[in-house]
């Protein structure tokens, strides 16, 4: 199939993937735009994994201030001192700092979380779902569900990116991890509310 080239170039501002792997992704996907997101992401998501491995000794730290009234400070490490300098990694690890002020999450990863704080969680969520009158056999499932929201409301990289709410954070920095070239992790981050 032939793909016209402003469709290309929509798809490249959206992903800010190469034009030939963009060109393919469209043909792949017949013209879809969507469909060649999800085909890219998952190729994208593929290379972030195998450079995930490698280790991040540089990087920055970032803060933002919001209204005098919202601080964070957050260390994003990457693999080399030349990416940190980098305007795109710059402008990622501000990004990060704004989306941790605007959603306030507890943790950056899933695995990151305590056991006590999800035996806590999954007990709260079995008690509303027994309060259902649902069969014991459904109340599993739902507890897992909650607890999938409770992932994505609490965890950093499984938030929706506050400045593109379609993606994750994770899906977000995994799309710099394939243009930049090299593996990128949030390290930590503090964040300071006004009388708090």
């Amino acid at each position: 199939m032939n793909v016209n080239a402003e469709l290309v170039k929509m798809l490249r501002e959206k992903t800010g993937v190469g034009f030939m792997e963009c060109k393919a992704a469209l043909q792949e996907a017949g013209g879809d735009l969507e469909t060649a997101i999800t085909i890219l992401r998952k190729k994208g998501l593929a290379a972030s994994a195998k450079k995930a491995s490698r280790e991040t000794k540089e990087g920055l730290i970032g803060s933002y201030v919001h209204n005098g009234k919202i601080g964070v400070m957050v260390e994003v490490n990457c693999e080399s001192d030349f990416v940190a300098r980098n305007t795109d990694f710059q402008v990622l690890v501000k990004d990060i700092a704004m989306h941790i002020a605007a959603s306030d999450p507890r943790f950056i990863r899933k695995e990151d979380v305590t056991e006590d704080v999800l035996a806590a969680e999954r007990e709260i969520y079995m008690v509303q779902a027994r309060a259902t009158g649902k069969p014991e056999n459904v109340l599993g499932r739902i507890v897992e569900g909650r607890m999938a929201k409770f992932y994505a409301e609490a965890c950093l990289l499984e938030q929706p990116f506050v400045k593109d709410p379609a993606i994750s954070a994770k899906d977000h920095i995994s799309s710099h991890i394939q243009t930049i070239g090299e593996n990128i992790q949030v390290r930590r981050f503090v964040r300071y509310r006004l009388g708090e």
